[in-house]
Formats: structure tokens, sequence, C-alpha cells
């Protein structure tokens, strides 16, 4: 589903070398058909950090399982340093090739109310963590705390974002057992 101002693609992580590239934590399924040396990304970040409003991608590349890109306006490790966090957003307007998947997107998710089977609410969504393996879902629970959940459909069976929640449907003490880490 596209938001309004489009959909986050890639959060950059830290600088790559010296050359001005950087590691991505990705936000999309497809990075071959997102990821395109001349695409236009818009960017979202932190007000006042001296980041560009967008971001053109020069060069992409994997390296130990790791995309790492270059940008045309960022010539060095220096610029690259300042992108930390900056999320890449492909705009609304532009062509979202897998629109018909069923992927989910961060800010599809994140302010849903979580409700476990019976229909009680065990917490709310506050941000999506991708993973190698799996993706989690954070969520802040009633009391205060948070907790990671497989966002696997045995687990998470159902998203409805129009209804503003999901269904947790977690094995005895899963739950339980996050909070009480925290």
């Amino acid at each position: 589903m596209a938001s309004p101002d489009g959909h986050v693609v890639a959060r950059i992580g830290k600088p790559h070398a010296l050359r001005g590239e950087v590691t991505v934590q990705l936000h999309t399924d497809d990075p071959e058909s997102r990821l395109v040396p001349g695409t236009v990304f818009d960017t979202r970040a932190q007000p006042g950090s001296g980041v560009p409003r967008q971001l053109t991608l020069a060069t992409t590349r994997v390296h130990r399982g790791i995309w790492l890109l270059g940008f045309e306006e960022i010539p060095d490790r220096t610029g690259a340093e300042s992108l930390r966090g900056t999320r890449l957003v492909l705009a609304a307007d532009q062509p979202d090739p897998s629109e018909d998947d069923e992927g989910w997107y961060e800010e599809d998710l994140v302010g849903l109310t979580a409700v476990d089977p019976t229909g009680t609410v065990v917490g709310e969504v506050v941000a999506l963590e991708l993973g190698a393996a799996q993706d989690r879902l954070r969520l802040r629970r009633p009391d205060g705390g948070e907790t990671l959940v497989p966002f696997v459909e045995a687990i998470v069976p159902e998203v409805d974002p129009e209804a503003g929640r999901l269904v947790v449907d977690a094995p005895p003490g899963l739950l339980d057992l996050d909070a009480a880490g925290e």
C-alpha cells in the first residue's frame, strides 16, 4: 500500500570504505528492480541534518550479503556518514513494481493495535525490523514495555490496516518472556 508520501525502500546504515558508499537495511522484497542506478529517491532524515531532499542512486552492489549504495551527491566517507538513519523513499508518483505483492511496508503497520485471537489488546506496532531469516514486529505492550514478535503468518495470521489492527496468535509464553527480558 502506498502512503501519500511514497514507499520507504531502504534505511541507510553505516558508511562502507572511502568512496561514499553506505550499507542499507532493505524495506523492499525486490531490491533489484527498485535500486537501479539513476533512480532519484526522496529522503526522510532528522530535521537540520543537512541531508539532501533527494539522492540520485549512482552505484549498487552486494558485498557479503549486504547491499551497498553510492549516490551522485555523496563523494566521500564524510558525506556518507551524514546519511546514517536516512530513509530512501520511492515517490508516490513513481511506478511501484511490487504493487501486487503480498508484503507490508513499515508505514502500513506502525500504529496498528495488536490483539490476540480473542480480541484482547496485546500491544501497538511501533516498528518493523527486517531480519535475515524473518522480519519482526516491535510491539509496545500495554504495560509500556516492548517486545519483538516474529512477523510470520503462523503468528500474525491477520493484518487489517483499514480496521487499524492485526492479530497476534503467539505461542504460550512468547509475549511474557519478551516482556520479562526488557
